[in-house]
């Protein structure tokens, strides 16, 4: 690991906005705050949105921001990364803000059943070989559902064609209700600014002429949840891993 990553995992060691939790802590004690995160933390009751796999934060930060009456929560397992939304949200003295590493499989033992309102999945690797490993995977939909309130929302913001294809196809065979849905955001004449927030990998994509792609569900309660039988072709310049993408996309 590089003295770059160690002085950031240090510098939010120190962050109160800043929860890391270990697996093995959780196995023997638990989190101390699931289920009161605004009774403890936030100190209101407001409504709790989660961004999932938030990686510099830029949609906890930007949305906590646009609405000082909601809780914001970025959550990624990767620390040097959140410290970048971590330092600038502490630096502004934002009380509606935190962040939470940890693995999103995880999810479950930090927040209790109904006490989170809307969860972000932000540019998610689409993982085309990998169901279970998809954010908007039935297996995934179980665990939100754990958390989430009766009329929860889900919000996918993706440059991925396959990652979009997939979860309208999840959606439709679950008949999850929906309230937005493009396969254009920027040209479909309605990206008001909080879809206009852009975080490092959109820009990329925006910058190699990729379109977004967004859709809005309820993540309803369901008995059994059905996974879509479908083929979808493959994002052809997917593969590569994250770095060489980014490469890419910055010209080198």
């Amino acid at each position: 690991m590089g003295k770059n990553k160690l002085a950031k995992f240090d510098d939010m060691a120190g962050y109160p906005h800043v929860f890391q939790y270990p697996f093995s802590v959780l196995q023997e004690k638990g989190f101390p705050m699931r289920g009161q995160w605004n009774a403890q933390f936030f100190k209101n009751q407001h409504p709790i949105v989660l961004e999932l796999g938030c990686g510099k934060g830029e949609y906890t930060v930007g949305l906590g921001r646009l609405f000082p009456d909601k809780n914001f929560i970025g959550v990624d397992i990767k620390g040097a990364r959140m410290w970048s939304g971590a330092k600038e949200s502490l630096e502004s003295g934002m009380t509606n803000v935190a962040f939470l590493r940890t693995s999103i499989e995880l999810i479950t033992h930090f927040f209790a059943p109904g006490e989170v309102a809307e969860i972000w999945i932000t540019f998610p690797d689409p993982q085309m070989k990998k169901v279970n490993k998809r954010l908007t995977s039935t297996r995934f939909m179980k665990l939100y559902r754990e958390i989430l309130s009766d009329e929860g929302l889900i919000h996918l913001k993706t440059d991925s064609n396959f990652m979009y294809t997939y979860t309208c196809e999840m959606v439709k065979a679950n008949h999850l209700p929906v309230k937005v849905s493009t396969d254009d955001l920027y040209h479909c004449g309605w990206a008001d600014e909080i879809l206009s927030i852009r975080t490092y990998y959109e820009q990329q994509w925006l910058d190699r002429g990729l379109d977004i792609k967004y859709i809005q569900f309820v993540c309803e309660p369901r008995e059994t949840w059905i996974e879509p039988e479908v083929e979808i072709e493959y994002d052809a310049y997917r593969s590569f891993n994250r770095s060489k993408r980014s490469a890419l996309a910055a010209g080198k």
